[in-house]
């Protein structure tokens, strides 16, 4: 399956690009095990930043922030069979989640509930 991988990115960093960093490598930590389970993951930040940084974003926020971040998530999804939502409060997670539902698609909570998914002390 491709499955998106959706938790906070942004959310109760203040806009620290240190603990936004921190964020992003806690989605990724759930990356390898679902490959390994034979699935493709996918991060919305992965293709996102770089076209923000090619739609010269300077901020969290901003007007390329706002037209890129969010709408890359939301097409990803649509080529995604399903949704792993990692812990913590994240308002475009949660849409994403909405937004999996409405299509019909499984939202896992746990990388034990994927299948064929073992996770190897994932740190997540």
């Amino acid at each position: 399956m491709v499955i998106l991988i959706a938790g906070p990115y942004r959310s109760g960093t203040n806009d620290d690009p240190a603990r936004m960093a921190a964020n992003l490598h806690r989605l990724e930590t759930a990356a390898l095990p679902l490959f390994r389970a034979g699935h493709l993951p996918l991060i919305g930040e992965w293709v996102a930043l770089p076209l923000l940084a090619q739609a010269g974003s300077s901020r969290p926020g901003d007007a390329p922030y706002n037209e890129i971040l969010y709408p890359v998530a939301h097409r990803l999804l649509a080529q995604c069979d399903a949704v792993l939502r990692l812990p913590g409060s994240s308002q475009g997670a949660d849409e994403d989640v909405r937004l999996a539902q409405e299509r019909g698609l499984p939202v896992y909570y746990r990388l034990e509930d994927v299948p064929a998914c073992v996770p190897a002390d994932s740190g997540y």
